[in-house]
């Protein structure tokens, strides 16, 4: 196939002929745990049938930290596994590692050129994490940049973030729509799409903060994906609630650790909140509410545990499953790279003018 009919094919993706196209990303790092889950996973298995979907593990990004390079390996197959079994399927949607498709680091060179370093100066996240260091390096400020590439490579109108996450999208609209002024219409410019239920589960231990990977070894923040079912009952039974006794949902800060508790089993089983309140209705306090809420949590995460298992044990067939996805998002990525190339000067191999 020439260059000039990947790149006629890359636009008729981009003017509607396929379906919406969502793009999400995440580390592979620390121990991917309940709030990952219900936040982000889970969403994305129950919806992968409705749009084409891109699931990218961005080892990438990770190296913006220091990294043992055999944990590194190990938590990106991990990763994987975790996703695998957590129900996204190679057949409905495209899993792979960011560095398995080079375009992400060669695209992020040629965004780099188009975007003020201003820009990146005010992201929030890098100037958290630079005041907690003595060095910065260049690929933590250069982050935002390389997740816009992610982004924009795949003409995806649809990115699931969290809330702390918005701005770096909302700075890969601004390179998507810089690019698209200087070089002419190339890019998709994507949305931020917040998840409106189960986007945001607290910790267990303080029900104020976001329950995060970077807390999860703290003991009683957080489920692990991967905890035996003894251990899930002792974290839920630990969480922090108040002095009421009330099981219902609530806006009062002072119930945020029971609100979390009731978040929690209404996005795992589906529920609304009526429905929710109703199921506690005959509950005799926080002790049932805990028991209850541990037993959904353990029904939910056994099956995703067992298969985990099966495929950490199989290592060929999951770097097999890698693979495939990273030929599929291949086949998207390298002709978008190839268009913005050409449209920014440069000479691609077997293509005159």
């Amino acid at each position: 196939m020439t260059t000039e009919i990947k790149i006629q094919q890359a636009r008729a993706d981009m003017s509607g002929e396929t379906r919406r196209r969502v793009f999400s990303g995440i580390q592979p790092s620390g121990d991917v745990q309940l709030g990952n889950y219900l936040g982000a996973i889970k969403g994305w298995a129950d919806r992968q049938a409705e749009k084409e979907n891109f699931f990218c593990i961005v080892d990438l990004h990770a190296l913006t930290t220091p990294q043992d390079p055999d944990e590194l390996r190990h938590q990106t197959r991990s990763l994987a596994a975790m996703l695998f079994a957590a129900g996204l399927d190679p057949d409905k949607s495209t899993i792979f590692i960011q560095s398995h498709v080079t375009a992400h680091a060669e695209g992020c060179w040629l965004l780099n050129c188009v975007t003020p370093v201003g820009w990146l100066e005010r992201m929030t996240q890098f100037k958290e994490k630079a005041d907690n260091q003595e060095r910065v390096s260049t690929g933590l400020l250069d982050y935002p940049v390389l997740m816009a590439g992610d982004i924009i490579l795949y003409d995806a109108h649809e990115v699931p973030v969290g809330e702390d996450q918005r701005q770096h999208v909302e700075l890969a609209r601004d390179i998507a729509q810089r690019f698209n002024r200087i070089y002419g219409d190339t890019f998709v410019v994507p949305e931020a799409v917040i998840p409106e239920i189960g986007g945001r589960v607290m910790g267990l231990n303080d029900p104020s903060v976001k329950m995060s990977k970077s807390f999860s070894h703290i003991r009683g923040h957080a489920v692990r994906l991967l905890d035996e079912p003894d251990e899930i009952d002792r974290s839920i039974k630990r969480a922090v609630t108040d002095n009421e006794n009330e099981i219902r949902f609530s806006d009062d800060p002072e119930r945020a650790g029971v609100n979390n508790l009731l978040g929690i089993y209404k996005v795992i089983t589906d529920k609304t909140e009526a429905e929710v309140e109703s199921d506690f209705a005959d509950a005799r306090g926080y002790g049932d509410l805990k028991k209850r809420v541990a037993e959904v949590v353990i029904e939910a995460l056994t099956p995703i545990r067992e298969r985990y298992n099966r495929l950490m044990g199989d290592v060929e067939e999951l770097d097999r499953l890698l693979e495939r996805g990273a030929d599929q998002a291949r086949a998207v990525a390298d002709p978008k790279l190839d268009e913005v190339k050409h449209r920014m000067g440069l000479i691609l191999p077997g293509r005159k003018g």
